[in-house]
C-alpha cells in the first residue's frame, strides 16, 4: 500500500501538468499540523506508568482534485504520518527518524464526483459522517449516490466494509454497510436527518479487524434514526437519538439479538465575546444477567471525539491512543456525559475555551476491590488558540481528570490522570 501510494502520487502530478490547461483545472489543498503532548497517571494510578507518555507527531495531507467541468471531479487525498524519533519497525511512521527516508504515503480517498441531472454519484475510496459521528466517520470505499430535489436531499450509500477474497465461498465473508440518510430543510432554521444504516454479512468471523465477531456466522445488523438541528440567531440546538437492532448467529447454534441505543443533544449561544455551549450523550451499555446485545456498539466506523483525556480531544487519537482507562475515548457506548462549556475572544487573534465534563459507565464494572462503580470522573479542558500568522494556528492544551472509581479501579495507588500539549496547525 505504502509503494502503491507514492507511484499514485507521482502518477497524479503528472497528469496534473500533461493534461491540456483547457481540458480541466487542478486544485491543489492540504493540512498539516506537528504535536507535542505528555500524557501521565492514564491506567488511574502511578505505579506501573504503563501508559505514560510524552512524544512528538506529525501529519500532512496533500489534496488533488482534477476539475473537469461543473459536473465532473477527480477527487484524491493522500496521508503522511510519523511520530518523531520512530522508524518503519516501529509502527509509529517510517520516516521520523535520523535519515527520514521512510516509505509511509497513505492514499486516504480516491474517487470520481459526477452529476447527472439531479444525481451526484462519489464512487471510490472516500469519507461520510452520519449521526455526526456517533454512528460513522471515517473513510470507506463504495458509493454514495444522492438525489438533490430542493430543499430534500436522499442519499444512498453502499460501503464495502470487508471483502472475503477469492476462492469458494469466500464471499460468505463479505462485510457490506447500505445507508440511507435523506435531509429535509424546514424553512431556513431547521433540517431533519433521518437515517439507517444495515450491516449484512453470512458468516462475519472472516472479518478479521473486528475480534467481537470471531465466533459469529450471518450477521444482520441495523440501525435506525434521526439528527435534528436548529439555529436562531445567536442560538443553535442540536439532537440525535438511534436505536440499535438486529440479530446475529453464532457458530455454537446460537443467536443473539441486539438491543441498544443512544441519544444525544446539545446546544450553544455565540455572543460578541464568544459563547457558551453543552451537550449530554447516553449510550447503553451490557447487562450481563440480559441474553441480549444491550451495549450501543458499532463494528468500524464509529467516532466521535469529545473531552480531552476520556474523549481523545485534541490530542488524544495518536499513535500510543492514551485514552484513560475505562474511557470509550470515540467509540461512544457503554457511558454517559454530560458536558458545559465557555469559550471567549479576548482579541481577534486569540481563543480561550474552558470545559468541563461528567462521565459515567451505563452500567457498573467491578473495581479491584470488588465493589460495583460506574463513576469515571469529573475532566477540565482548557484550550488556547492563537493565530501565530494568517493560516497557521497554535493550540496550548491543557486537561485534568478528577477520577473516578471506575478509572482508578480502587487501586491502592489511584492518581488522576493528566495531559498537556501544544498544536501548530494549517490548512490550505
Amino acid at each position: 500500500m505504502k509503494k502503491l501510494g507514492m507511484v499514485a502520487l507521482a502518477a497524479l502530478l503528472v497528469v496534473s501538468f500533461t493534461i491540456p490547461a483547457w481540458a480541466m483545472e487542478s486544485q491543489f489543498g492540504g493540512y498539516f499540523r506537528i504535536r507535542a503532548w505528555s500524557a501521565q497517571n492514564m491506567t488511574g494510578e502511578d505505579r506501573t506508568e504503563a501508559k505514560d507518555v510524552t512524544a512528538t507527531d506529525v501529519r500532512t495531507r496533500l489534496y488533488y482534485t482534477a476539475v473537469f467541468h461543473e459536473n465532473l471531479k477527480f477527487v484524491n487525498k493522500f496521508e503522511l504520518d510519523t511520530a518523531f524519533g520512530s522508524d518503519k519497525d516501529k509502527g509509529t511512521g517510517g520516516w521520523g527518524d535520523i535519515g527520514a527516508d521512510g516509505v509511509n504515503v497513505e492514499i486516504k480517498n480516491s474517487y470520481v464526483d459526477f452529476n447527472i441531472g439531479p444525481l451526484n454519484v462519489k464512487a471510490g475510496a472516500q469519507g461520510a459522517t452520519l449521526a455526526r459521528g456517533f454512528l460513522f466517520s471515517d473513510d470507506f470505499s463504495g458509493i454514495i449516490a444522492t438525489i438533490n430535489a430542493g430543499s430534500v436531499s436522499i442519499p444512498l450509500i453502499w460501503m464495502k466494509a470487508w471483502e472475503g477474497g477469492m476462492g469458494k465461498d469466500q464471499n460468505d465473508f463479505d462485510v457490506d454497510y447500505y445507508g440511507i440518510a435523506p435531509s429535509f430543510n424546514v424553512g431556513d432554521n431547521i433540517k431533519i436527518n433521518p437515517f439507517g444504516l444495515y450491516a449484512y454479512s453470512k458468516d462475519a468471523s472472516g472479518w478479521t479487524q473486528v475480534g467481537a465477531l470471531s465466533n459469529t456466522e450471518e450477521l444482520n445488523l441495523w440501525y435506525a434514526g434521526l439528527n435534528f438541528d436548529a439555529k436562531f440567531d445567536m442560538f443553535s440546538l442540536w439532537a440525535t437519538g438511534i436505536y440499535q437492532g438486529g440479530d446475529m448467529d453464532m457458530k455454537d447454534n446460537t443467536s443473539v439479538d441486539f438491543s441498544a441505543w443512544l441519544a444525544a443533544a446539545g446546544f450553544g449561544m455565540d455572543m460578541n465575546w464568544g459563547g457558551v455551549h453543552g451537550q449530554f450523550f447516553y449510550a447503553t451499555g451490557e447487562d450481563a444477567e440480559d441474553p441480549d446485545w444491550e451495549k450501543f456498539w458499532v463494528p468500524r466506523g464509529q467516532s466521535y471525539y469529545w473531552a480531552e483525556i476520556m474523549g481523545y480531544g485534541i490530542l488524544g487519537d495518536n499513535y500510543y491512543a492514551t485514552g484513560s482507562n475505562n474511557a470509550p475515548n470515540d467509540q461512544v457506548g457503554d457511558i454517559m456525559a454530560a458536558n458545559f462549556g465557555v469559550t471567549v475572544k479576548p482579541a481577534d487573534k486569540l481563543k480561550i475555551s474552558l470545559d468541563a465534563w461528567y462521565a459515567a459507565k451505563a452500567e457498573d464494572i467491578v473495581t479491584l476491590k470488588g465493589n460495583e462503580e460506574s463513576y469515571l470522573g469529573t475532566e477540565v479542558d482548557l484550550v488556547i488558540t492563537y493565530q501565530l500568522v494568517q493560516g497557521l494556528n497554535l493550540d496550548l492544551v491543557g486537561a485534568y481528570l478528577f477520577a473516578g472509581d471506575a478509572t482508578t479501579m480502587e487501586d491502592p495507588d489511584e492518581a488522576d490522570p493528566y495531559e498537556f500539549g501544544t498544536r501548530l496547525s494549517l490548512s490550505f
